[in-house]
């Protein structure tokens, strides 16, 4: 059928490949929610956001209904939130945040990934201290005069405030972003606000970013995109330019 049409099927499934993880890494995070704070979004706001951020994500409803139901079945195990630290080829500092109900065959795997791609897997702290801890919102932005909004929300926490444009969505949005123990905070008042929030997490942003030549970025890329496909593995940060 042609290269064109080879193309466009080699894009296709990596969009499908990548929504399937991204709905995974939700239904981990809804199920955690539903076990800490119940299955009530009223009563549970960070399940309440999670779900925002479903359908941000455009994951079927019947996908998050079931994933709360899992996480109220006796038979559902728990998921622990476990961050792992270390070294990508050429000095790059990694932190990845995993959910796994298998912390073994979790370390395990992560270790491989390094080992393979002549890297280490480090101890705790050894790189967590390079990056900030954030938590960001993002919110539409028609109706809101930014300049004012930020003074609104500087006392709810929130450090930095920009006007963005959301390509898939096809429109004009605005971010939040503040410390990571602000999250509540800022939801907050955005909810006092009467502000619908699209969608809202967690990131980790380095404090400095290590150059690399195109080739050194290509080893660092191939470990990271092997610790992306593993089902644990929630994120992955580093500080390569």
């Amino acid at each position: 059928m042609g290269r064109a049409f080879e193309y466009r099927k080699a894009r296709k499934m990596k969009r499908w490949a990548s929504m399937a993880k991204t709905f995974t890494r939700i239904t981990k995070d809804i199920i955690m929610a539903v076990k800490e704070g119940g299955d009530s979004p009223e009563a549970n706001y960070r399940l309440k956001m999670l779900m925002q951020n479903a359908r941000d994500a455009n994951m079927p409803k019947d996908n998050v209904e079931r994933a709360i139901k899992k996480a109220m079945s006796k038979d559902q195990q728990d998921y622990k939130e476990v961050v792992y630290e270390g070294y990508a080829p050429h000095g790059i500092a990694v932190l990845i945040e995993t959910a796994t109900d298998n912390t073994t065959r979790t370390v395990g795997n992560v270790r491989s990934y390094f080992n393979k791609a002549n890297g280490s897997l480090g101890t705790s702290g050894s790189v967590e201290f390079m990056f900030e801890h954030k938590c960001h919102f993002k919110i539409a932005a028609e109706g809101i005069d930014i300049e004012e909004f930020e003074l609104e929300m500087i006392d709810y926490g929130v450090e930095e405030i920009f006007a963005d444009h959301d390509d898939e969505k096809e429109m004009d949005i605005i971010m939040l972003y503040g410390n990571f123990p602000d999250y509540g905070n800022i939801a907050k008042g955005l909810d006092e606000k009467g502000i619908e929030v699209l969608s809202s997490g967690f990131e980790r942003i380095p404090m400095d970013r290590k150059e690399l030549s195109e080739e050194e970025q290509a080893d660092v890329d191939k470990l990271i995109e092997r610790i992306e496909e593993d089902d644990d593995v929630q994120a992955v940060y580093t500080n390569m330019a």
